[in-house]
């Protein structure tokens, strides 16, 4: 016999913590699944915790428009929160002649995507305001900043358990499937669990496309790939040199490595790419000598031996190595038919700055969804 419940929420990263938030505050019961032993213990907090201006992404994708959207909301809520952050700004260096038309055409990017305040740099400019850089030009991004990811993890989690919303840690969905009544879910763990869902949100971040292949009955052409980039972080062990965040143009698999600082002040590079077939959180330290060639094209006084190994996180990519970069998916039963259910895949960088504008998303696909299954006169 099932336990009939409201709302399923899989995944207490970031983003399944903003969806339950959003969705508890809205007045619906919530419970949040974990398989886990903590909330936020893998893509959400191996990062390097950017809050993104949005300057690099296509105008008309769901990762533009979000992160754009995503960013002021998150300033207003880590203010009005107390969650610690600084928006510190960032470069982005040309570090040669010949990369400053490729800057030119990311400036260019921002401008289209709404990002109205960056500023180009010329060599000169650039040093002024950090003069241990090396570069030809720089574009200077204000907006951007660093934020305490847990803290402002553990506020969402707070908002919504105040709402009514529980968290259940050590719970993975290990079957399911799709019923005239609602989304049949077995919870695993300790204390197994069966329920019957109204609503279901897929948020289970790496784990996103085996949960939706475990629910018997759904459409299994609307599952993407799963391909996992592997980054990894080298801590620096000397003096910051730079107050802002320095960033190399970016590459067809990312940012490159780039230098970002938390905000106790200690500096870190990464991440590198790296495509494995399952997730890994060693950190090779042998991969450290590629680092040092890439950091001193922009930082050329990094010393020898200045760099230890910190962490590695992993990116659930949808598109393959040496693809274009694939937008975020946000499905609902527009999509694969399945009433009250939303599934999130691909959601990597820039989810955390975007995690509270996903969450109205996932939402207003739930208020699509009811309303499809209970149309008005």
């Amino acid at each position: 016999m099932s336990e009939r419940v409201d709302c399923i929420v899989i995944g207490a990263g970031v983003i399944g913590l903003a969806i339950a938030r959003r969705l508890a505050r809205a007045g619906r019961e919530v419970i949040i699944v974990e398989a886990g032993k903590a909330f936020g213990s893998e893509i959400s907090s191996r990062n390097s915790e950017v809050i993104h201006a949005g300057i690099y992404y296509p105008a008309r994708s769901l990762k533009g428009q979000l992160c754009r959207s995503g960013r002021d909301r998150l300033y207003g809520y880590l203010r009005e929160h107390g969650v610690a952050h600084e928006r510190c700004g960032k470069l982005i260096v040309a570090t040669s002649e010949s990369e400053l038309p490729a800057l030119r055409a990311l400036e260019a990017l921002a401008r289209s995507n709404g990002v109205e305040d960056t500023r180009w740099l010329d060599a000169a400019s650039a040093r002024a305001m950090e003069p241990a850089l090396n570069c030809a030009a720089a574009l200077h991004s204000p907006s951007t900043g660093i934020l305490d990811s847990h803290g402002f993890m553990l506020s969402l989690l707070g908002e919504a358990e105040a709402a009514g919303a529980v968290l259940a840690l050590a719970s993975p969905v290990v079957a399911g499937s799709i019923c005239d009544d609602g989304i049949h879910l077995r919870i695993g763990g300790t204390a197994p669990l069966d329920v019957l869902a109204s609503t279901v949100v897929n948020a289970a971040g790496l784990g996103a496309q085996v949960v939706t292949a475990a629910l018997a009955g759904f459409p299994g052409t609307h599952i993407p790939p799963l391909y996992y980039a592997k980054g990894s972080y080298f801590a620096l062990g000397q003096r910051p040199p730079f107050t802002a965040l320095v960033y190399p143009l970016p590459n067809e698999a990312g940012l490159g490595v780039h230098y970002t600082r938390d905000l106790a002040g200690a500096g870190r590079f990464g991440p590198d790419v790296e495509w494995v077939d399952a997730p890994a959180y060693d950190v090779e330290a042998a991969r450290c000598a590629t680092f040092y060639a890439a950091i001193r094209r922009y930082w050329p006084a990094l010393e020898d031996g200045a760099l230890t190994p910190a962490y590695a996180g992993i990116r659930p990519k949808i598109a393959p190595p040496g693809a274009p970069a694939a937008d975020f998916v946000i499905q609902g039963p527009e999509v694969h038919g399945v009433p009250g259910l939303v599934n999130l895949f691909g959601i990597e960088s820039p989810g955390l700055t975007a995690a509270l504008a996903i969450a109205d998303e996932a939402a207003e696909r739930l208020v699509l969804s009811r309303q499809r299954a209970f149309p008005g006169p």
